[in-house]
């Protein structure tokens, strides 16, 4: 799969997930379009089963526009958290499409590797693929680079799903090529059925990745690191500077993704003689910190005692030490 350069750089304010998924919605419609008249000339099964794929672009990327919309809105009374989670619906939507179509590419196949048949007019089939592939590849290679800057799954799932179609387009050109030089028909029907394979397995990737969003899976190991390095600095700076004895110390720290948004729960042991206003001021230092290491993390702290621990066992019974 291609990966798209760093994106350190700010991309252009109009390139939203919404509005990248809307393109996404047109070259859909574009490529289709494409593919199905060269189908219509050539007889191929294998453009037959790119021009499917096309179909299955244009429902997810619409679907997508819907979920990223739904996970934009803000957060309401029956929803505190936000909508955020929407998106991994999204992909999940577009893995269970995929494997719609790779099944009806791999009954039509075989249909036709049963009955091979004559291909005509293939240099006008082969353009026509080659031309949309290379539209295809250039929309995701901007999707998948904005993907990373927005964290958008939704935006991700469509940018790989038209990656795949692009490799989906290269195998049919190869087949219609090896076909063309050989007279071989039954290799157009054998290329259909690799396509659908590869492509089943992108769908089985996308659906295992909106599983593990949905059960509240941790944080990038990125930036699970800079949040424990951003608590280790803070903790070195503090207690050089104020408390000696280094009681102030962080532990069970545990995160998770939804959609874009990130969180961070934790456990803030200080002096037991500390005011509530001086607690809740050093609490903020840190919440501050941990927003700017990692743009966009909602961070929950409980405070404690140093001499009490909290254990998120259920069974496990709360002890205190002297």
């Amino acid at each position: 799969m291609p990966t798209p350069p760093p994106s350190s750089s700010a991309l252009p304010a109009w390139m939203t997930p919404r509005n990248l998924l809307w393109a996404s919605v047109g070259m859909a419609l574009t490529t289709m379009a494409l593919k199905t008249m060269a189908w219509y000339i050539t007889g191929s099964v294998g453009l037959l089963s790119d021009a499917m794929e096309s179909v299955v672009n244009l429902a997810s990327a619409m679907f997508g526009v819907t979920m990223v919309t739904l996970a934009a809105q803000p957060a309401d009374d029956n929803h505190p958290y936000g909508h955020h989670k929407a998106e991994y619906f999204s992909s999940a939507f577009e893995g269970m499409l995929i494997f719609v179509a790779a099944g009806a590419i791999l009954w039509t196949a075989i249909e036709r590797l049963l009955a091979p048949q004559p291909l005509e007019q293939v240099g006008w089939g082969l353009a026509l693929s080659v031309f949309s592939s290379l539209l295809n590849g250039g929309l995701a290679w901007v999707m998948l680079r904005a993907s990373r800057q927005h964290r958008s799954i939704a935006l991700e799932a469509d940018a790989r799903h038209l990656f795949t179609d692009v490799w989906t387009s290269a195998g049919v050109v190869l087949g219609l090529g090896a076909v063309a030089l050989t007279g071989w028909n039954w290799l157009d029907p054998v290329v259909a059925i690799g396509v659908a394979l590869n492509i089943l397995r992108e769908g089985a990737h996308l659906i295992w990745r909106s599983s593990q969003g949905l059960m509240d899976e941790a944080v990038e190991p990125d930036v699970r690191d800079t949040i424990q390095q951003t608590l280790t600095t803070f903790l070195h700076q503090h207690n050089a500077s104020t408390t000696p004895s280094g009681c102030v110390r962080f532990d069970h720290i545990t995160t998770r993704m939804a959609g874009q948004r990130r969180f961070v729960d934790l456990h803030m042991h200080i002096p037991g003689h500390w005011t509530l206003s001086h607690a809740a001021e050093l609490r903020g230092q840190v919440e501050q910190a941990l927003m700017a290491a990692v743009p966009g993390l909602r961070t929950t702290i409980e405070l404690l005692p140093c001499n009490v621990e909290a254990y998120l066992d259920p069974v496990a019974a709360p002890e205190s030490h002297p």
